[in-house]
């Protein structure tokens, strides 16, 4: 399967445009989902066997293995049904905003395959928080999922700063029931000012309302808090790293996600003039020193998925050395192919095990 990929699927994709090729991608995993007895079984053929490999545990969640799916790649949770089936062992829908929008202006992906790399502005487009909870109360609920499934939320382009607050918890309040845990994503560099909200004082107010949110509807429900995790950028400084740990502490959250895209253009793409987020490889460095340092400063004790630049088994071996419980892949997939998690399940739980 990985040659048919190589030789014929990827050469085909890489003929279209990166955005085209992501929907065909998006597309063919929607029909695969709704093939529920085909899922079943490549699932059984694509998943670590549970008699000799123990699931990982993190925030009172179990997943089969640690390979996910990133946010990025099932914006408005179309195709994620069909994650496991491809050795995923947990998947992450959105970036969710709570009004619907475009995006930013076309074109807004670009692939650079001598450096396993890829560029986005995509901007957060989305159908909006509304649209993408009435598609999952369609879907299999929390409990009956064969993988745990996150639920990213960004902010609404339209929102002020001043109001992102409010955005949040609007898309907290349509999409927490369907989540087996919720990511705020205040890191993308492809909206207006968002970045900004990483800074102790906005993320003191942030944290603390979808907090006080999150205690508030466990409380109506008689269950546990929603495991609620940040994702932040690797472009902070280690003060700025301190201090939104100091914030992620306060607050109680599960667990931080380390680390989005990167502004920075490292090396080869000193020169390549093109503005949005850099993902691929070429962050692979940068984001295992973060999730070392994260794992360093809090003894541990603080569950990270480590994600930017995973592009084989050692890298993904070495996020998880650094001290992540999870890794996250999604550029990797794009010139691995779709059966990349399996090849990196499987070679992790491997290494591992020796």
């Amino acid at each position: 399967m990985d040659f048919f990929y190589e030789k014929v699927m990827r050469p085909f994709l890489f003929k279209m445009d990166s955005e085209p090729a992501h929907e065909f991608g998006v597309n063919a995993l929607a029909l695969l989902g709704k093939l529920t007895p085909l899922c079943r079984l490549m699932e059984a053929c694509n998943q670590l066997p549970s008699s000799l490999y123990k699931p990982v545990e993190a925030f009172g969640l179990q997943f089969p293995n640690a390979i996910g799916l990133a946010a990025g790649f099932d914006k408005n949770a179309r195709a994620w049904e069909a994650a496991a089936a491809l050795g995923f062992g947990h998947v992450e829908i959105g970036t969710v905003t709570a009004l619907a929008q475009p995006g930013n202006e076309k074109p807004r992906m670009f692939r650079y395959p001598s450096e396993e790399a890829v560029i986005n502005r995509m901007g957060f487009n989305n159908e909006g928080s509304e649209a993408v909870a009435a598609r999952l109360a369609k879907q299999p609920g929390v409990g009956m999922r064969r993988i745990p499934l996150g639920v990213n939320l960004g902010k609404s382009k339209v929102a002020p700063l001043d109001g992102a607050t409010a955005d949040y918890l609007a898309s907290f309040a349509r999409l927490a029931d369907y989540a087996d845990y919720l990511v705020l994503n205040v890191s993308s560099p492809n909206t207006p000012g968002l970045r900004t909200l990483q800074d102790e004082k906005p993320l003191r107010e942030l944290l603390g309302a979808i907090m006080a949110a999150n205690r508030e509807r466990a409380a109506k429900k008689g269950g546990a808090l929603l495991p609620v995790l940040l994702k932040i950028a690797p472009d902070l400084t280690w003060p700025q790293i301190d201090a939104a740990l100091g914030v992620i502490a306060e607050f109680g959250l599960a667990g931080v996600i380390a680390t989005n895209t990167t502004l920075a253009r490292p090396g080869y793409f000193a020169d390549v003039n093109q503005m949005g987020g850099l993902s691929g490889r070429p962050v692979e460095r940068k984001s295992t020193e973060i999730v070392k340092y994260i794992s360093r400063t809090t003894d541990g004790k603080l569950p990270i998925i480590g994600v930017g630049g995973i592009c084989d088994t050692r890298g993904a071996s070495e996020k998880l050395d650094a001290g992540a419980t999870l890794v996250q892949v999604y550029s990797g997939m794009i010139y691995r192919g779709p059966f990349f998690a399996k090849e990196l399940a499987r070679g992790v739980a491997d290494r591992q095990r020796r």
